[in-house]
């Protein structure tokens, strides 16, 4: 059985700086999630973005092998022209291990 945890990424801008922040909303299961964030990515700021002055949130859906890399990502919502920019940020992200696949 899966865990899943939605983790959405703050994507703040301010002058050309993007600062990321993963924040966890709740469970679709009872049991809290083990995994420790080891290794993360701050995404690129799009180039679009920056001319467009978008800023915003991007909420993004990982499914965490158990030996703790990003399997699969999934955006659950946020600004388009940031979304990409996020999810290549989370799929290098990595976890601690755990004994099976989990979805944070």
């Amino acid at each position: 059985m899966r865990r899943r945890l939605t983790i959405p990424l703050l994507i703040v801008v301010a002058a050309g700086f993007v600062q990321v922040q993963p924040v966890a909303l709740g469970q679709q299961q009872n049991a809290p999630s083990d995994r420790k964030l080891i290794t993360k990515v701050i995404p690129v700021y799009p180039e679009l973005a920056k001319k467009m002055a978008i800023r915003g949130t991007v909420r993004v859906q990982a499914i965490i092998a158990p030996n703790g890399a990003v399997k699969s990502t999934k955006i659950m919502g946020g600004h388009p022209v940031l979304a990409q920019a996020a999810v290549n940020a989370v799929s290098k992200w990595k976890f601690g291990t755990a004994a099976q696949e989990s979805t944070s």
